[in-house]
Parts: C-alpha cells; sequence; structure tokens
C-alpha cells in the first residue's frame, strides 16, 4: 500500500503563489493516476486537478484553470500542483489522491490513495 504526504500549504495574501508537493512512499504511484482535491469548512471534497500515470495528460477544474499547474516527478514519486494568482476561495485543505489505474477522472470514488491534507489559507 502506498503513503502520500502532503506539503508545502501555508498562509499567503491573495495573488501570490504556493507550490504543493505530494511524496509517495511504500508500494510505487509511477503508474497510477494523481489528484489533487481541496475542501473548504463546511463544504464537500471537490476535485481540482489531474495527471494521468504517464504525465501526458492533465485535467482541471474550471475555477483553476489558467492559474494552477500539475505535476509530476516520477523519479522522485512526487506529484506537485504550482497554485498562482490565489484568490480567497482556494482556501481549504488540500489532498493528494492516487488511483487504482494510470487513467483518472474528476470523481473522488475512483481515487483510493489518500494523503493526510494540507492546509491552505489565502488572506485578503
Amino acid at each position: 500500500q502506498a503513503q502520500l504526504v502532503e506539503s508545502g500549504g501555508g498562509l499567503v495574501q491573495a495573488g501570490g503563489s504556493l507550490r504543493l508537493s505530494c511524496a509517495a512512499s511504500g508500494r510505487t504511484i509511477n503508474n497510477r493516476a494523481m489528484a489533487w482535491f481541496r475542501q473548504a469548512p463546511g463544504e464537500e471534497r471537490k476535485f481540482v486537478a489531474l495527471i494521468f500515470g504517464s504525465g501526458a495528460y492533465t485535467d482541471y477544474a474550471d475555477s483553476v484553470k489558467a492559474r494552477f499547474t500539475i505535476s509530476r516527478d516520477n523519479a522522485k514519486s512526487t506529484t506537485y500542483l504550482q497554485m498562482n494568482s490565489l484568490q480567497l476561495d482556494d482556501t481549504g485543505v488540500y489532498y493528494c489522491a492516487a488511483a487504482p489505474a494510470a487513467w483518472g477522472t474528476r470523481g473522488r470514488d475512483h481515487y483510493n490513495t489518500w494523503g493526510q491534507g494540507t492546509q491552505v489559507t489565502v488572506s485578503s
């Protein structure tokens, strides 16, 4: 079973940037699709971005398109989320997740391995 550990969260002013990392250990995730979700207080966990195992395909929620970039470094078993032009409603706990397959979807139920989350707070 793989373990995922997120890092890179913190407090940032609106308009600023953060880069989240998701480091995998244990069983390899290099051929599995990876995704980022976020959960704001009182809301359900929502899709942010995904990347296929090959890295050849990515998908983004409309609210983050052109501001966020997902990438992966399979040599380091790490997935990244570069977040630019952060907005107040980007605040939440960000979770990375691994799918049991090389392809991914926007649905939470598609992913069977989750990290513990990292808090991102955007202030005005």
